[in-house]
């Protein structure tokens, strides 16, 4: 449960003495200017509610979209977005698609109503992608929207729609940039090339700062490409560049994929503290433990196919289910996790039948089940091959994905806490008997949740268990003597 961090840190300040205590503590090893300056989750309401989100959106769109994965016949098989590293792919080309960037099809507006269908609480949309292409108006540049037949501003109206609908938009910003003259991968050694990476950074702090100042109600920032040897060796640079963003937007959310410490450590320093808000090296990937977690905020982010985030009009290899991706937003949760399902609109702006289908089905569990996610969190109950708990107040919530063919899911608590009086299906159905199991060795109790003979299902499907409190059961296992 997502309150047993405040638990957590009391019991940390126990220790310790006080919060500094506590983070001299940690840092004892080796002391860093810029390294993290938090130790711990942040407490603040702006994060809470990041906390709180459970199911998010990504979209990757941009020029990209155009060649969706081909050119002149030939198949890329790498990510869409990559396609002008592609050997195949002339850059001057490529350089050029922008004069063909006409999304007639968009509709700002219709994507934020189904993501809203679908349950999102967040949106993270790429203002501009390692291209450089940039899908507002920047002043900064002639590489923009704005130079295309489309001409309008893309981020205002999404940022409009997503917020008229309640949701929450981060925007993504990619440190590589292969447009301008003065980016560099590796870092430069030259006095030119030091002069001409110096007017990049200043081009991309400029960009930063026009963002926010253009779309004061975005939540946060999502950062990528910024595992260039160039940027990294930019520490210092780029530490204050995040002060700066902050003090512009109080309550801004920025992951870890942001800036590394000044010994090159990315985000988890040289001590192991957490650099920024949460860990975002969770990318089409998920922990097994929350012991693979650290104690710090995370979110996961992932593709339907195996590895496409832009516009690629094939998919090959395994291609996600709904019950699948619902899956993987209850394992999410249950850790204390988001979970960010990416869609890659195509070159007109029509986001493809697949995705659509695939928003209207996790939507439609979401209607019913959105309880054992928003807001929810780890429960700290021992994970049984059913499915997942998450927990929230005094309510416990098994998502179940693999009932038992004994209509009889276990549940184990630990000695001394709650214990489940009430079990009943989320979507209204009648309560179910609860079967006390004993106790195990550890002391611990045993609980089976009787499913209904007739009770079918072809979706996973949440009962609740409230619990009642159980401190003062002082029954031990008695084992026999051997």
């Amino acid at each position: 449960m997502k309150k047993r961090y405040f638990l957590l840190l009391i019991a940390s300040l126990f220790i310790w003495g006080t919060a500094d205590s506590f983070a001299q503590q940690r840092r004892a090893s080796t002391a860093l200017e810029h390294g993290a300056h938090r130790i711990g989750k942040r407490v603040d309401a702006d994060m809470q509610q990041w906390r709180e989100h459970g199911l998010g959106q990504f979209i990757h769109w941009g020029v990209y979209a155009i060649p969706g994965g081909h050119w002149e016949g030939k198949f890329y098989t790498g990510a869409a977005e990559w396609i002008r590293s592609w050997k195949e792919m002339p850059k001057e080309a490529y350089d050029n698609l922008y004069k063909e960037f006409n999304p007639t099809s968009f509709d700002a507006k219709a994507w934020a109503k189904m993501a809203k269908e679908m349950g999102v609480k967040y949106l993270i949309f790429t203002t501009k992608h390692h291209d450089g292409f940039c899908l507002w108006p920047s002043k900064y540049t002639d590489y923009t929207i704005a130079n295309s037949p489309y001409k309008k501003d893309i981020v205002k109206e999404i940022v409009d729609a997503y917020n008229a609908e309640g949701i929450d938009v981060h925007l993504y910003f990619s440190i590589i940039d292969w447009n301008h003259p003065g980016y560099r991968s590796a870092a430069p050694l030259t006095k030119h090339d030091k002069d001409n990476y110096g007017q990049f950074l200043t081009f991309t702090a400029n960009q930063l700062k026009e963002l926010l100042t253009n779309y004061p109600t975005v939540k946060g920032l999502w950062f990528d490409g910024s595992w260039d040897k160039a940027w990294i060796e930019e520490a210092a640079w780029v530490d204050e560049l995040g002060k700066e963003l902050r003090a512009m937007k109080p309550g801004l959310v920025i992951g870890s994929r942001f800036r590394a410490d000044e010994n090159g450590k990315r985000h988890y320093d040289t001590n192991g503290d957490l650099i920024d808000d949460y860990d975002q090296t969770w990318e089409r990937d998920l922990p097994k433990s929350m012991a693979d977690l650290n104690g710090v905020d995370w979110d996961c982010v992932m593709t339907v196919p195996e590895n496409q985030w832009g516009y690629h009009s094939d998919w090959k290899g395994y291609v996600k289910t709904s019950y699948d991706l619902i899956e993987m937003m209850a394992h999410s949760v249950s850790m204390d996790g988001n979970f960010v399902l990416n869609f890659g609109p195509d070159g007109k702006g029509n986001i493809r039948p697949e995705e659509t289908l695939l928003a209207k089905e996790i939507g439609e569990w979401m209607k019913i089940n959105y309880e054992a996610i928003y807001g929810a969190g780890h429960a700290g109950l021992e994970k049984q091959g059913w499915g997942y708990y998450t927990q929230k107040g005094n309510k416990v919530y098994m998502l179940v994905f693999n009932p038992s063919i004994s209509k009889k899911l276990k549940t184990v608590f630990p000695r001394g806490g709650s214990i489940p009086e009430k079990a009943y299906f989320l979507d209204g159905q009648k309560e179910m008997p609860i079967i006390d199991g004993g106790r195990n060795k550890q002391n611990e109790r045993i609980f089976y949740i009787s499913i209904p003979e007739k009770y079918t299902s072809d979706q996973p499907f949440v009962i609740v268990l409230d619990l009642k409190d159980n401190s003062t059961d002082k029954d031990s296992y008695q084992q026999a003597k051997t």
